[in-house]
């Protein structure tokens, strides 16, 4: 697109102003407004309290309406970016460089900044994130405003920032109620769950910002074990008694935690694993492996996919053993929705399905029937971007409910080498997924 065709988009992208917003939002768009004509600091602060505590006021109609109004009316103004889009154009200079970043910087940046000046504003901004994600189901050109949210959340919670902490059981009890609030992969049953997580053989560790110091931004759980595990059970086995610390070889990362839903998309996780694995290989010089026993949600629901459309006539990674293993599994697939109990008990048709269901799982996490040549699941797509190995698929790794809902009860362990990582990730990046030959070889 040439230059004239872009000034003329952005002409008839200016958006126009509703008028329909009843009074409370009306006034809080003005005090919006008038925060960012503030010059003073200290007045600046108490605006942007007062602004926050208007916010927290209004109902699910109301916030909606605001956040089309930080769409409608805190957007750039096209013509300040054409003019200086056009004197960039025509004199590159450093000068004219500047003028045009800030005409087209949105002003809701510049809003969110100064909000964030109010005591608490950080904390504020991510709850306000939460309630645009809730909003944006619905109304999808609210993308625009979210992109300013999710920009500078990631300036603010650059891993630079951010304090990776071990909890262990002598934590406040505020803290370890937080693990048991947020933990997402596989549900702690009471306190004496958590205690058996934080003893001598585990580790959970976290990421914190000063802004928010008392809360944990996105948590882990590590098994030190002699040896990769294949199931969850023994690892989360209250009763079980600690392993003995000369025995250490490998950490197994079996739980990964997000608690603040108003940073989705900022990327934590990668850079706690990282750092996670250089603070265990100080502490236990003996630990060589690093993997995770990780699950595979949506491996079912993709298997009904596959069972109701097949594979494409022309994908030549779907291999004659994966087309067999599905045609085999098909006739049987309706046994295959049954309730968790019935998959457990002596009826269940599990047992006769291992060798195709690990292969079509294999199929699944290697991405073969997707477009983009790799998995569609979103645990695989982090770990392997991360770089690390698809090693070994673990048949009933996960008896539990949600793990025989979401995978038949299949798990999976990814490895991460640190002299591998950046190349493995590169690898993926360029389409490629990095499989052990023991997964390669059930395809």
């Amino acid at each position: 697109m040439g230059l004239p065709m872009i000034f003329d988009s952005l002409k008839r992208s200016k958006p126009s102003q509703p008028t329909n917003r009843d009074a409370t939002v009306r006034r809080l768009v003005q005090a919006c407004h008038e925060l960012l004509s503030e010059e003073g600091e200290a007045s600046g602060t108490t605006r942007a309290k007062e602004t926050l505590a208007q916010y927290a006021a209004l109902d699910a109609a109301q916030r909606v309406s605001l956040f089309q109004a930080l769409r409608t009316d805190f957007s750039p103004n096209p013509e300040k970016v054409l003019e200086a889009a056009h004197a960039y154009a025509h004199e590159p200079s450093s000068v004219n460089l500047a003028v045009l970043l800030h005409a087209a910087e949105p002003p809701r940046q510049e809003l969110l900044r100064r909000l964030n000046r109010a005591p608490g504003g950080t904390h504020a901004i991510i709850g306000m994130r939460v309630k645009l994600l809730d909003a944006l189901r619905k109304e999808p050109e609210l993308a625009q405003v979210d992109d300013d949210f999710r920009h500078l959340l990631s300036s603010w919670f650059n891993p630079g920032f951010l304090e990776l902490r071990r909890v262990d059981w002598n934590a406040p009890a505020t803290l370890l109620e937080q693990l048991i609030q947020h933990e997402a992969v596989h549900e702690v049953r009471d306190w004496n769950d958590l205690r058996r997580r934080l003893q001598q053989d585990r580790r959970c560790f976290a990421f914190f910002h000063p802004a928010i110091a008392s809360e944990p931004l996105i948590f882990v759980e590590v098994a030190l074990l002699p040896a990769m595990a294949s199931e969850i059970g023994p690892l989360i086995d209250t009763n079980a008694e600690p392993g003995d610390a000369t025995s250490f070889q490998t950490a197994v990362f079996y739980s990964i935690s997000n608690c603040q839903p108003g940073l989705r998309g900022v990327s934590l996780g990668n850079f706690l694993i990282k750092q996670v694995v250089d603070t265990l290989s100080r502490e236990f010089p003996r630990v060589r492996e690093f993997c995770t026993l990780s699950p595979i949600p949506g491996f079912r629901d993709w298997l009904k996919e596959r069972v109701t459309h097949g594979f494409a006539a022309t994908d030549k990674r779907a291999t004659p053993k994966v087309r067999k293993a599905l045609a085999t599994v098909s006739p049987q697939f309706a046994g295959l929705m049954m309730s968790a109990a019935d998959l457990r008990g002596p009826d269940s048709p599990l047992p006769a399905l291992k060798r195709e269901l690990s292969t079509l799982c294999a199929a699944y996490l290697l991405g073969i029937g997707e477009e983009a040549g790799t998995s569609s699941n979103a645990v695989t797509k982090f770990h392997l971007n991360n770089g690390a190995r698809l090693d070994r698929i673990n048949w009933r790794a996960d008896e539990s409910d949600k793990g025989l809902k979401q995978s038949l009860g299949m798990m999976v362990n990814y490895v991460y080498e640190p002299k591998h990582i950046e190349r493995n990730h590169e690898q993926f990046v360029r389409g490629r997924t990095i499989a052990s030959s023991a997964v390669e070889d059930l395809i």
